[in-house]
């Protein structure tokens, strides 16, 4: 990977974060985007503690003007994008009958739209040169489901979706699309969980623990990588044999 160019959602903390950090472990030079500079800069000195590049760009996923200047900051910057790692997500927990428009409309336009918006913008820049890595995050929920996250999961089930088409489309430029689906993963989403919700999750995990944001990272790592270059389309699992497909 040295010497390629990822650009990463979401990458403030957390599995973007950790994405960022394994990808510049292994030569990357970065781009990363999210809401929260502040946290934002902190990583791009992680990068350069790494012994690489990084450009911090505060950028809005659900917001189409915001992604396509991020885009051409990184153009500038790097005159490519090689790597596109959709990671970019929020929650808004409700049972559908009590679920609010609002709720409904933010999940999707981040954790759908977003990667939407960013894959539109990153595409031509990898079809003209021939090479491509796209990694969505996706969850074990898009493929289980669960009470009360159906904004959630419709976004991330529309995610896996997403991901299978645009593979089939771009394969031929040898761009590759896939998706990473993690499970019960201790981020900063997941600290919201009270105890007796957390252990009764962890009783759903063969592995019997949580996992972390370096397991997810070193999956999305290999997905970007030239060594995965003969997998497209696919959805890889990363959940301890919570959901066993």
């Amino acid at each position: 990977m040295k010497g390629r160019v990822a650009f990463v959602t979401g990458a403030a903390q957390g599995i973007g974060r950790a994405c960022a950090l394994a990808m510049a472990e292994a030569g990357a030079r970065l781009v990363l985007a999210d809401v929260n500079q502040e946290k934002l800069d902190g990583v791009a000195n992680e990068v350069a503690g790494c012994g690489s590049e990084a450009l911090a760009v505060s950028m809005n996923v659900a917001d189409a003007a915001q992604v396509e200047a991020a885009f051409r900051k990184a153009y500038e910057r790097f005159e490519k994008v090689e790597i596109l790692v959709n990671n970019a997500g929020i929650t808004r927990d409700h049972l559908l009958v009590r679920m609010k428009r609002e709720d409904w409309d933010a999940v999707l336009g981040v954790n759908l739209t977003g990667a939407y918006l960013c894959t539109q913008q990153a595409l031509p820049g990898m079809m003209k040169q021939r090479y491509g890595r796209i990694v969505n995050i996706a969850s074990v929920v898009a493929r289980m489901g669960n009470a009360g996250q159906a904004n959630y999961i419709a976004s991330k089930a529309g995610l896996i979706g997403l991901t299978k088409a645009v593979a089939q489309e771009v394969a031929s430029r040898n761009i590759t699309v896939n998706a990473v689906a993690p499970g019960f993963i201790a981020t900063a989403m997941t600290e919201k969980l009270n105890e007796q919700a957390r252990e009764r999750l962890l009783e759903r995990v063969p592995l019997g623990r949580m996992g972390t944001d370096r397991d997810v990272a070193v999956a999305v790592r290999f997905l970007a990588s030239e060594q995965a270059g003969y997998i497209t389309g696919h959805v890889l699992d990363v959940n301890g044999g919570m959901y066993m497909s």
